[in-house]
């Protein structure tokens, strides 16, 4: 009977849209790891931010950033420009593996980064760039 309901449970999930994973990892969990990620990234963000609304960087569609339009940074500011995307992609890497393992399920990883990558999608500013399903970057 218990192996039927986890059955039906994971059906449903699948049905509505959500992984198993989703469903049953705790994604706002936090540990030193994680909290000084997070810290880091909020630090960075401030010197984002003009790039997202310029349109120069955009968010993928498999949670991480691209510089979208290299013309809309200066020459001189560009390197500085690739270096915050890299080391921003390097940190939510981070993040999504550390929130997949502190649930104990590193396994869950790819499917904690495509939730991530919804989820900033979702909380962008009007006027920032993003992937869609495609691919095709589309003006929020």
């Amino acid at each position: 009977m218990k192996n039927i309901m986890k059955s039906i449970l994971c059906a449903l999930l699948l049905a509505s849209g959500l992984s198993v994973a989703q469903a049953q990892s705790n994604l706002e969990v936090n540990t030193p790891a994680i909290s000084a990620l997070k810290s880091t990234m909020q630090a960075r963000h401030v010197q984002l931010a003009p790039q997202y609304a310029s349109g120069a960087v955009g968010l993928t569609n498999d949670g991480r950033i691209e510089l979208r339009d290299a013309s809309a940074v200066p020459l001189a500011q560009r390197q500085a420009v690739n270096g915050l995307v890299s080391a921003e992609n390097n940190d939510r890497a981070a993040l999504y593996r550390e929130i997949a393992r502190a649930n104990a399920h590193p396994e869950w990883e790819a499917e904690v980064r495509t939730t991530f990558g919804q989820r900033w999608i979702e909380k962008s500013q009007a006027g920032w760039y993003y992937q869609n399903a495609r691919g095709e970057w589309v003006r929020k």
